[in-house]
């Protein structure tokens, strides 16, 4: 069995530093240098020759730094004679990108995706993708976990006799369907058309959550521009109360501090991307054993995807 090398990056450092903790092995050393015309250098300070190479880096804030960070990483180990390059990726930040919907702009997920590939990168083990297609974008293998059994065993220590599901959209219905079914609770959607970055207009909540304990269940949470258009909906629907949970809460523009001034019971989210602020309603669940366990299984050859499907 080849030897497992894990190094990470800059983006994330405590979910690295925890993933090497339930995986029982070093972090390797990086070497990160800026030259004096802003270029990176970045050198893996450990022997990388036949190993089974695991490179750790969210594509959070500042995201076009810590991408370029990964590609000089990956290829830094594919020059290294690698056995294999490994990109875990907790948040992929371009999965937004899925689409041509204007004229001339770029699919940006699917260049990241052949960026990767063309760095080196020989499998990709990322969490939650905005849409299943960005799967389809690479042509290496793809293990696309979801954090919804952390989720769910969050909240089943709640008292869910009169609650239900909320997905804010149709897109995003089968996730919160399954994320339901393991907590046996009805599920809902929001009716959304999406104007720009900054807008969206929901018309309608398709289900019935008059008096129920709403859980609005969604990939990620930047702006909280469709949360809050959702709570108004909700609100004139009746719900008795609400509920906030996803996976990626990025939390941009002081969403967290607008979310939780709000009338919503609590915010949870998984620490995909690092979290500088704190707030009493928000509760951050780690996602560090699932990816340790999915490496192992990949570095040992075992199902990853068996993992995930109770």
């Amino acid at each position: 069995m080849r030897e497992i090398a894990v190094f990470g990056g800059s983006s994330h450092p405590a979910l690295t530093a925890e993933i090497c903790a339930h995986l029982a092995v070093p972090q390797r050393p990086v070497l990160l240098k800026r030259f004096a015309n802003d270029c990176l250098e970045v050198q893996l300070q450990s022997n990388c020759r036949e190993r089974d190479v695991f490179i750790i880096q969210s594509l959070v804030r500042p995201v076009q730094e810590n991408l370029v960070e990964l590609l000089l990483m990956a290829d830094a180990a594919r020059g290294a004679s690698a056995a294999r390059v490994n990109a875990v990726i907790p948040h992929y930040a371009y999965a937004r990108s899925d689409k041509k919907d204007a004229p001339r702009i770029s699919i940006g997920g699917r260049l990241v995706a052949d960026l990767l590939v063309t760095a080196g990168v020989d499998r990709v083990l990322t969490l939650n993708l905005h849409s299943p297609q960005v799967h389809g974008f690479f042509s290496v293998p793809v293990d696309h976990l979801h954090a919804l059994r952390e989720l769910a065993g969050h909240f089943r220590q709640r008292d869910l006799s009169n609650a239900v599901v909320v997905s804010p959209d149709l897109g995003y219905a089968k996730s919160a369907a399954a994320f339901a079914r393991r907590l046996g609770l009805p599920v809902a959607a929001g009716a959304k058309e999406r104007v720009s970055d900054s807008e969206v207009h929901i018309t309608a909540i398709i289900g019935d959550v008059a008096g129920h304990d709403v859980i609005i269940l969604d990939d990620e949470i930047s702006r909280g521009t469709t949360v809050f258009e959702l709570l108004d909906r909700l609100h004139e629907e009746g719900a008795r109360s609400v509920a906030v949970a996803c996976t990626h809460g990025l939390f941009a523009d002081n969403a967290l501090d607008k979310l939780a001034a709000s009338d919503v019971t609590e915010i949870v989210c998984t620490n995909t991307a690092p979290l500088e602020a704190e707030h009493p309603k928000l509760t951050v669940l780690s996602v560090a054993p699932a990816l340790a366990e999915a490496i192992r299984r990949i570095h040992d050859g075992e199902s990853v995807s068996s993992l995930f499907d109770h």
